[in-house]
């Protein structure tokens, strides 16, 4: 069952074949946005939802998180999606000086959440391999 990753939890989706082809209800779930006849909505925001982005009843998640300047990243199966924080959202991020929330499984597999340790001095560091 592919997995979808964003500001708005983890969520396991069901299989759509090619892309990310969600129902309404799992698009709301894992981007926030709910589908109205307006298009999709965020509290009183309102996107239009071009045609090209709905298959029958399921919309097409990722491409409507790009259409919002938002990036996109999966595996090659399909079966991992994260549907990244847009620009601006990581420069408001930054400009208050403070990291966001995130969470990680140590190597015994328990999760920590950066939220656990607010008030006490965490050292962060990071390696990537390129």
């Amino acid at each position: 069952m592919p997995t979808v990753l964003s500001d708005t939890g983890t969520h396991a989706v069901p299989p759509s074949g090619a892309g990310l082809l969600l129902s309404p209800q799992d698009t709301e779930r894992a981007t926030g946005w709910t589908l109205k006849p307006e298009g999709m909505c965020q509290a009183e925001l309102c996107v239009p939802l071009p045609a090209t982005m709905r298959q029958g009843e399921r919309i097409d998640a990722a491409a409507f998180w790009r259409h919002l300047g938002n990036p996109v990243a999966h595996d090659r199966a399909g079966e991992t999606w994260v549907l990244g924080t847009g620009p601006e959202q990581r420069n408001q991020a930054l400009a208050g000086l403070q990291a966001p929330d995130f969470a990680l499984p140590d190597l015994n597999g328990k999760i920590h959440r950066l939220s656990d340790y607010r008030g006490q001095k965490v050292f962060l560091t990071t390696w990537a391999s390129w």
